[in-house]
């Protein structure tokens, strides 16, 4: 009897190559489809800041290649900014680093992090770092913030725009993000406690919170960690908002967005803002009565890098405390340096 097709060795040897192909795929697709933080947030949708948008485009450019690197599954991910000054050895850079090894759920959340370097210098401190994502903004032609920017200095405001560009960029990629200052201090999964119920186009920090996170307008808005969706509405806000930097001569970017809350940009464009409170996401203007349950902490009413190091230190210093101890016993430590950073 003749051989047939199904019983050749060839066909045999194919047919396996074919199913063990077909498994990979699942797999890849299944842990693919598991790696997004959702599952920190639970189930109750009423928290999940996750819904997947359309991407809208997707560029063939080095930008979007760090991006799809550090995104989740949803287009989603975590971004923070550095230069030369903030990437000096044992200076923010490394602190940042460890509040994300040594918090609460937060050791995970590096792999989606991307480091936007603003010099050479600083994305070669940041390549010679194991696991992490690093990105080099491009500088415009002789613009060298790479040294440190003291606040309100000529070269903070023009590092801050160049920021507000970048982020806007970063929104027309169709990535929605969590932008977050170098100088806060993660002690646990932010999250689980971000709240888009109503479906917030923006969950932004305060310097000091009034107890309403529906008054945008009321709360004096902070820049240092928000979390802002991809879309329409959020694309204009930033285009408007960096725009308006021709006006504004001498002003931050922090100012100006509240000088446009104020006079209805928001509600003008659409978008849905909520504030978060001081409680859980925490600041030196104003810090949290309950330690325990404070997700992040921002050296925020400091002046100079090396204050912001000192008391950065010391609070992770407490928040180590506070793993071993009962969370009634424990206090911040005084932001000494801070203080005397103005005078």
């Amino acid at each position: 009897m003749g051989t047939s097709m199904l019983d050749r060795p060839e066909h045999c040897t194919l047919s396996r190559v074919v199913a063990l192909a077909t498994v990979c795929v699942v797999v890849v697709v299944c842990t693919y489809a598991t790696s997004s933080p959702a599952g920190d947030v639970g189930k109750d949708q009423k928290y999940n800041i996750w819904r997947r948008r359309s991407p809208g485009f997707s560029p063939d450019d080095d930008l979007d290649v760090a991006l799809r690197g550090a995104a989740y599954a949803n287009r989603t991910l975590i971004l923070t900014v550095l230069n030369e000054a903030y990437a000096e050895e044992d200076g923010l850079l490394d602190l940042f680093l460890r509040s994300m090894r040594e918090g609460d759920g937060t050791a995970q959340l590096i792999d989606h992090v991307l480091f936007v370097a603003m010099d050479r210098q600083a994305f070669r401190r940041c390549r010679s770092l194991a696991g992490l994502r690093c990105y080099l903004l491009r500088q415009r032609d002789g613009d060298d913030l790479s040294s440190e920017q003291l606040y309100m200095s000529d070269g903070f405001i023009r590092m801050m725009w160049r920021r507000i560009r970048f982020l806007g960029d970063v929104l027309k990629h169709g990535y929605s993000f969590i932008f977050t200052d170098m100088d806060v201090m993660w002690l646990r999964n932010p999250f689980p406690k971000l709240d888009r119920g109503d479906g917030e186009d923006l969950l932004i920090s305060s310097d000091k919170f009034n107890g309403e996170a529906r008054d945008y307008v009321g709360n004096e808005l902070n820049t240092g960690f928000f979390f802002v969706a991809s879309n329409g509405r959020t694309a204009a806000l930033f285009d408007e908002w960096h725009a308006a930097r021709r006006a504004s001569p001498g002003m931050k970017e922090q100012d100006v967005l509240n000088r446009m809350k104020r006079r209805g940009a928001f509600r003008r464009l659409g978008v849905r803002a909520r504030v978060l409170d001081t409680a859980r996401f925490s600041g030196f203007c104003q810090d949290s009565r309950d330690a325990a349950q404070v997700a992040t902490v921002h050296a925020n009413c400091c002046r100079t890098k090396r204050a912001k190091v000192a008391d950065l230190r010391a609070v992770l210093r407490a928040a180590g405390q506070l793993n071993r101890t009962a969370a009634g016993m424990m206090r911040w430590p005084a932001h000494s340096e801070c203080v005397r950073s103005w005078s």
